[in-house]
């Protein structure tokens, strides 16, 4: 299909909603439940753990209604032949499940990681969480300004054939 199912010049509101969201729940995080430094237990990450991904879920379903709805009234995609509301939308619910899944396997097996890291800089306990905070939050930050710059160096057509030259060698 080549048509974009979401394109940001129709949804950056959506693209700038969900990106304040996400500080917004980040600052929270740290400065009102985690105000105060402290040992996290075992059960207090079990607790939160279960908020993030019960709030992910609600994301994921919120945006199959969302999608299902958009795709059976709008004419642009009614207009593509074979195109089936249902399917997409359970396609492009899916597609965030997936990512979300990947991401958090991703984030499980960096827990050693961290452990070590810790443990190397001898990081105690009480102040584990805040440092963790402020270097996912770089990451983050990192993260997005690296694919924007990507998304930038897309844009030079003259960069893409160097770069599919790399990729196939």
């Amino acid at each position: 299909m080549d048509t974009i199912l979401f394109p940001f010049s129709e949804y950056w509101w959506f693209y700038l909603s969900f990106t304040g969201f996400v500080c917004f729940v980040l600052a929270l995080d740290l400065g009102v439940f985690h105000k105060d430094a402290h040992e996290v237990s075992f059960k207090e990450a079990s607790v939160w753990t279960g908020l993030w991904i019960g709030l992910a879920l609600v994301f994921n379903y919120l945006f199959y209604l969302y999608a299902q709805n958009r795709f059976s009234t709008d004419e642009k995609f009614l207009a593509i032949p074979g195109f089936d509301p249902d399917v997409q939308a359970k396609a492009s619910s899916l597609e965030f499940l997936t990512g979300f899944v990947v991401e958090k396997s991703l984030a499980i097996d960096n827990i050693f990681v961290f452990a070590v890291v810790f443990a190397y800089f001898g990081i105690p306990k009480i102040y584990q969480h805040r440092v963790l905070f402020w270097g996912i939050l770089g990451a983050l930050v990192f993260r997005a300004l690296f694919i924007a710059m990507g998304s930038v160096l897309m844009k030079y057509h003259y960069i893409l054939p160097r770069l599919q030259h790399r990729l196939t060698v």
